[in-house]
């Protein structure tokens, strides 16, 4: 089996560097999912400073995050037992923008960049993320470990 067979979303069978050339409205749905680079930045729990409006990372994640795999561990029913996740769309992009990773491919996208080379479109393999040192993978602490007045004692830099 190789690395691609294990990437839970599927990537096979896109048009190479569609993203360069289709707007994020006129994406499918699959094209749309296959952006996901799979860091697990989103899912991890962020401090806004109410003067300032900066947004600070933090090692605590998403009680549904698998730290091991950077993954949901129930994507398709997140909302279920996370109601507030964030369902991000083209539509909704510009109000999350100021939150979104640096190297979130939505993002990027979005701004008219291309990807990284570490991105698995790119690569072709979802363990070029974990590789580059930009994904979660071992750093985080799950929401229900930490309190979350001392979420603050958890800010990370950006990976």
């Amino acid at each position: 089996m190789s690395d691609a067979d294990d990437d839970p979303i599927p990537r096979d069978g896109l048009r190479e560097g569609y993203w360069r050339d289709t707007p994020l409205t006129r994406m499918s749905a699959r094209e749309w999912e296959a952006l996901c680079d799979g860091c697990g930045k989103c899912c991890l729990n962020k401090l806004e400073d109410e003067e300032s409006g900066e947004v600070a990372l933090t090692r605590v994640a998403c009680r549904l995050l698998d730290d091991a795999s950077c993954r949901c561990a129930q994507y398709e029913i997140r909302h279920h037992f996370v109601p507030d996740c964030i369902r991000l769309t083209p539509a909704t992009i510009p109000e999350h923008l100021y939150w979104l990773p640096q190297t979130c491919a939505y993002r990027l996208v979005h701004e008219g960049r291309d990807l990284f080379h570490w991105h698995p479109l790119i690569s072709g393999t979802p363990e070029t993320v974990h590789a580059a040192g930009v994904s979660v993978r071992g750093l985080t602490v799950p929401e229900f470990e930490v309190a979350e007045d001392e979420w603050e004692d958890h800010i990370i830099e950006e990976p």
